[in-house]
């Protein structure tokens, strides 16, 4: 079988180790989560760095340390950071992290940018040219709709068109399902590099249903703590070997 790339997101920007124990927040912590996980048979990390309260942080310092730790200690993993708001930050700060990391590989939300669509084009530009790989977070049609229409207007660069489809973030309880899928296909059946991600404790089993219709996935704490059954996953690393469990019994 043909395995799907598995990206794993070990803590997101709100969640910390009072809602699960085994959260990475500090560096080593996010190091050490960073192995298990590799050798749990994650190809990627999503990559969060927090500040000295653990808060979510965009501080180009702090992901450079991050990196090269992670670097040194997991050369064969890929990572991508963030540039997510979360509610703190503006577009020019998302834009200035950008500039000052540098990073190979780089998320960016769409509806984050149309706060000030007007610096969209500098965003995509700068990634252009320092060579940042991009990812659009995308968390609904409309947001597909608004991407669609930056590409025709060039205001995306060519080559910028991987996605992450995010299931289940503005439902009610942030709760998701395989079905919710549907609706992102439908509206971009062109896309070739695909990911989903999914909240929820039928995670797993939305991404099962991406991974059968070709797509890669990302899993993790930052989207869920949980089985299916609502029982508590001892860490990143146990979530990804029970996702590749399912997937090699259900693909095979």
């Amino acid at each position: 079988m043909t395995f799907p790339y598995i990206m794993v997101a070990p803590n997101g920007a709100r969640r910390g180790r009072a809602d699960h124990p085994a959260l990475p927040v500090t560096t080593e912590q996010i190091v050490s989560t960073a192995a298990s996980c590799r050798a749990a048979g994650a190809d990627a990390l999503h990559l969060h760095v927090r500040d000295e309260d653990g808060r979510h942080s965009l501080d180009a310092g702090r992901y450079a340390e991050t990196l090269a730790a992670i670097s040194d200690r997991v050369p064969d993993l890929r990572v991508q950071i963030t540039t997510e708001a979360a509610g703190v930050f503006d577009v020019p700060a998302q834009l200035q992290c950008l500039s000052q990391v540098r990073p190979g590989w780089a998320s960016i939300s769409v509806r984050e940018l149309a706060r000030q669509p007007e610096l969209a084009p500098r965003v995509y530009g700068i990634c252009e040219e320092q060579g940042t790989e991009v990812q659009h977070i995308l968390y609904d049609t409309e947001d597909i709709a608004l991407l669609q229409d930056w590409q025709a207007r060039g205001i995306v660069r060519t080559g910028q068109e991987a996605v992450l489809f995010v299931l289940g973030r503005y439902a009610a309880g942030q709760v998701s399902f395989p079905g919710n899928l549907h609706p992102f296909r439908d509206a971009m059946p062109e896309a070739r590099d695909w990911m989903v991600c999914a909240f929820g404790p039928q995670e797993h089993a939305c991404l099962l249903e991406a991974a059968k219709q070709g797509g890669a996935l990302r899993v993790g704490f930052e989207n869920s703590l949980t089985d299916h059954c609502n029982r508590p996953h001892p860490d990143n690393a146990a979530s990804v070997a029970a996702l590749r469990s399912l997937l090699e019994r259900q693909l095979s």
